[in-house]
């Protein structure tokens, strides 16, 4: 896998070298945007995102852990760590973000060539068919040369508006980057989790079946009524449907880390035993609100979204303005090929567009930038907004969560000193079976819904290293893998970061 870096940003040198271009124009101020201007040309270092709001409180809950941009090392786990690096390679949905990134750099440089020199080779020839015996040619060739002076710095306006594009779509395929780890995780320990219902479905069947055969047992011997007999075997029933779910969702869940790891979910991968579900690792620094908002990436693309905004309006706005264009010639004619070089004819004009009449075309584009604008000013207020909800719904959730569990724990190990207090009472004569029955199908389903709940916790905070994640230098995407040689999910190193 090519795992050469590449600078996200769509050029090959820092933004904060780029040359100044044009002067400020009609600069309307933006409010809480920190000086983001309408309509300047100015070209301003790139700014981290800003707060939107005057106070926003702390997070309700702070960790120990410093935050990782690699967040699934902090599991230790090489499992997890083998897909990760597997699916961040081959995803096939990574590289619709990729691909889209590239697409944007692409319009970024088309942008560029708006304030370079057009030169273009021009050729011909003519035949005159005149009173002469023999027609006359004539053949041309020469250069023609174009160029646009950016009076008012339009074509850098709209350089910079789509250098911040391409900004935001590196941030979305950052986002992609994040969003897929966590589903990788998120889908290997629900296999895993998964594969211990298998196990634990599987043990409590043949727990069933073995009391089933007990009551079978008593009822040839007059101990048992038929009653009895008929309860047990339909839990028998029960727990066997219970197996053919767990089967279920392992291959389903077998399938969707295939297709996440970039193979067919036909093909067979590393299989998944089942083992005990991780302990959750110390909770991580979430640090102030402000800081949320320089790594998230969903907030620096709508931010940055929003500085493309600005510069449209003001590429707008200039567009309204004269503009010089110079045009140049040089061009050679002769009869034939060996004069053509002998006589050369260069021109060179310069003429000064000025809108005059456009059915208030140009107007009701400024409209519409100034439009989008506000759009994207809502865009990164509500982005900021929903990132600190998140943070703090997960929170919240991972703390009931945690509590939640320490109920399940205690009623499961109450669960099954009950069914084993009242089976004993059973088998001395002095019990009801329906008591048995009940006190064991409460513990097996406690058992079960245990498990879920672990799995619930380790999602919350997979979720929550996700709303944290940022600042990753993403490598590129492998090379597209041949059918005939895809390759296999194993462990491998992190890389340095």
């Amino acid at each position: 896998m090519n795992m050469a870096r590449e600078p996200l940003d769509g050029s090959s040198r820092p933004h904060q070298n780029a040359p100044p271009v044009g002067r400020a124009r009609a600069c309307l101020q933006s409010g809480w945007a920190v000086g983001v201007l309408a309509c300047c040309a100015c070209v301003a270092p790139e700014p981290a995102p800003p707060l939107p709001f005057q106070e926003v409180g702390a997070f309700s809950a702070q960790g120990s852990e410093p935050t990782s941009t690699r967040w699934w090392q902090a599991w230790q786990d090489p499992r997890l760590e083998a897909d990760v690096q597997q699916g961040l390679g081959q995803n096939w949905t990574l590289r619709i973000a990729w691909e889209r990134l590239q697409a944007a750099r692409a319009l970024a440089q088309q942008e560029r060539s708006a304030r370079r020199l057009t030169l273009d080779a021009v050729g011909g020839g003519r035949v005159f068919d005149g009173d002469e015996p023999l027609p006359e040619q004539e053949i041309e060739a020469g250069l023609q040369a174009s160029f646009e002076v950016d009076l008012w710095g339009r074509i850098a306006s709209e350089i910079r508006a789509a250098d911040w594009e391409v900004r935001a779509t590196a941030e979305d395929y950052r986002a992609a980057a994040i969003t897929l780890s966590a589903e990788i995780a998120t889908v290997l320990y629900r296999l895993e989790e998964a594969r211990a219902q298998q196990d634990l479905v599987r043990s409590q069947l043949e727990t069933n079946r073995n009391v089933q055969q007990v009551i079978e047992n008593r009822f040839a011997i007059g101990q048992s009524n038929s009653a009895d007999v008929l309860r047990q075997r339909q839990l028998v029933q029960a727990t066997e449907e219970q197996q053919l779910a767990a089967n279920a969702a392992v291959e389903l869940l077998e399938h969707q880390r295939a297709v996440l790891l970039g193979h067919p979910p036909q093909e067979n991968l590393a299989g998944i035993e089942a083992r005990p579900l991780p302990d959750l690792p110390p909770l991580p620094t979430l640090g102030l609100p402000a800081d949320l908002l320089q790594r998230r990436p969903d907030v620096r693309a709508a931010f940055a979204r929003l500085r493309s905004a600005d510069a449209s309006v003001a590429a707008a706005v200039q567009d309204r303005y004269p503009r010089i264009d110079l045009s140049g010639s040089a061009v050679t004619s002769g009869r034939t090929g060996s004069d053509l070089f002998s006589t050369w004819l260069g021109t060179l004009t310069g003429e000064l567009v000025g809108p005059l009449i456009d059915g208030g075309r140009r107007r009701r584009v400024v409209e519409q930038a100034v439009a989008l604008r506000r759009e994207a000013v809502a865009q990164y207020g509500a982005v900021v907004l929903e990132a600190f909800q998140e943070v703090e719904d997960l929170l919240v959730q991972e703390r009931w969560q945690e509590r939640r569990l320490e109920n399940l724990t205690a009623r499961r190990d109450l669960a099954r000193a009950t069914y084993t207090e009242l089976r004993n009472q059973y088998r001395n004569g002095a019990g009801d079976f329906i008591d048995v029955l009940v006190a064991l199908r409460d513990q097996q389903a406690l058992e079960r819904n245990w498990l879920e709940a672990r799995l619930l916790r380790i999602e919350v905070r997979i979720a929550l290293h996700r709303a944290l994640a940022g600042g990753w230098e993403i490598v590129e995407p492998g090379p597209y893998p041949a059918p005939e040689a895809r390759p296999s999910v194993q462990a491998s190193a992190a890389p340095s970061q």
